[in-house]
């Protein structure tokens, strides 16, 4: 860009100073050149070839990945990134081990989503009904951020994942469930987490994985929607079908509130949480959890 922008305004100035009018008070013609023709539309036409090749040679990569390679499953859902491994295991970082060909088939749950790794500059987006592919070459030990890069809905810009590539060793060490540091801070959003427990399995994970503390924090501080911490035994006022009740949040409305969000909204707060899917052990683990956040 620097030498495109210097060589135009040089050639612009020269022009102006070597034509100016007290010079050249009469104009001249001056006779083309076919060899100059030829080499202007010679040269800019190998570099516009080259730069094509160059960038289909990498586009090729991101949308077929070669024989062998990983395979993740990536989810996409309002708000969150999670990665789907062959065992099954689902986590909310994409963990990799450096060296790797992988080869990601992204879904989405509901809307929209951009697939994006900055560092790795892949774009790809995910569309709800069908299945997008994206490779990845996974380079030196590091973590990199994964955002989405398509407006989809109040907490969109929460919306962050980690792709944390390990050395090989430690990748097989962290995939045969033992326990590896994998330096990751909370997301944007996800408050008060420093320092709490995000191992595969647990709680809080699972409250990763599905976007929840995207949202809501649970440290007491403010987001999106109210605050898990200290939400059992809270009084609240709910609003439903345009009438105001006071209700003591237990157990039986925690599960109301995570499979039907929008049948009773706490008053004060917009009706943006997107239904909530887990199983009867993950919701009852989920239900207790809040209900024991002090």
């Amino acid at each position: 860009s620097f030498l495109i922008f210097f060589a135009l305004i040089f050639v612009m100035v020269y022009f102006a100073v070597r034509y100016r009018k007290s010079r050249n008070p009469v104009a001249t013609e001056i006779p083309g050149s076919p060899w100059l023709e030829v080499l202007w539309i010679a040269l800019p036409t190998l570099l516009a070839v080259a730069m094509f090749m160059y960038g289909l040679t990498g586009y090729n990569f991101l949308r077929h990945p070669p024989a062998g390679a990983m395979e993740v499953t990536v989810h996409s859902k309002q708000w969150a990134w999670s990665f789907e491994y062959a065992d099954g295991r689902i986590v909310p970082a994409l963990v990799v081990p450096s060296g790797r060909d992988v080869r990601l088939t992204l879904t989405s749950d509901d809307v929209l989503h951009g697939f994006y790794v900055p560092d790795y500059r892949i774009q790809v987006d995910t569309v709800p009904g069908m299945k997008t592919l994206a490779g990845l070459k996974a380079g030196a030990p590091g973590t990199s951020d994964i955002l989405c890069t398509v407006y989809c809905g109040t907490a969109h810009s929460n919306m962050i994942a980690k792709l944390v590539v390990l050395p090989p060793a430690t990748y097989e060490d962290w995939y045969a469930g033992k326990e590896v540091e994998l330096g990751l801070e909370p997301a944007a959003g996800a408050h008060g987490m420093a320092g709490m427990e995000e191992e595969s399995g647990s709680v809080l994970a699972l409250l990763r994985a599905k976007g929840c503390v995207n949202c809501h924090s649970v440290d007491g501080s403010r987001g999106a929607a109210p605050s898990l911490k200290g939400l059992g035994g809270q009084e609240v006022e709910l609003v439903a079908g345009g009438k105001t009740r006071k209700l003591v949040i237990d157990a039986s409305y925690l599960r109301r509130a995570i499979l039907e969000p929008g049948a009773e909204l706490v008053k004060g707060w917009p009706d943006i949480m997107p239904k909530g899917e887990f199983s009867e052990d993950e919701l009852d683990s989920v239900v207790a959890w809040i209900e024991g956040l002090r």
